[in-house]
């Protein structure tokens, strides 16, 4: 759902880079919108206001977010966490925390409507 909801942002005119666990498919979202493709979660946090984040589960939002390579490492401070995954409130509670204590924002706003939702802008 994070391609085309990525793309949306785009078509608006914000400045957007993206980051996907399959390079080949941030690559490809670059070429249709006209943004950039960052290699690791980090790099395509750097010097953003906001971030979102929409994958699979609690252990995928995990995995970008968290580490010397995940999107919290790379924020700015006042930078805001925008997470779209349908996750768990346990995951939602321990990103808030985390992302407070570097002086960012978070805010979890699941999405629903799945696929054909998120490439209607719906």
């Amino acid at each position: 759902m994070g391609y085309p909801m990525a793309g949306h942002l785009a078509r608006a005119g914000h400045a957007v880079t993206v980051y996907n666990r399959t390079a080949a498919k941030a690559e490809a979202w670059a070429r249709e919108y006209g943004g950039r493709a960052a290699a690791t979660p980090a790099l395509a946090a750097a010097d953003a206001d906001f971030v979102f984040c929409c994958v699979g589960n609690d252990d995928d939002l995990r995995s970008v977010v968290l580490g010397d390579h995940g999107a919290l490492a790379g924020m700015k401070a006042g930078a805001v966490l925008v997470d779209h995954t349908t996750a768990s409130a346990a995951v939602a509670r321990e990103l808030h925390a985390l992302a407070a204590e570097r002086g960012l924002g978070f805010v979890d706003a699941p999405v629903s409507g799945g696929q054909a939702g998120a490439v209607n802008g719906c």
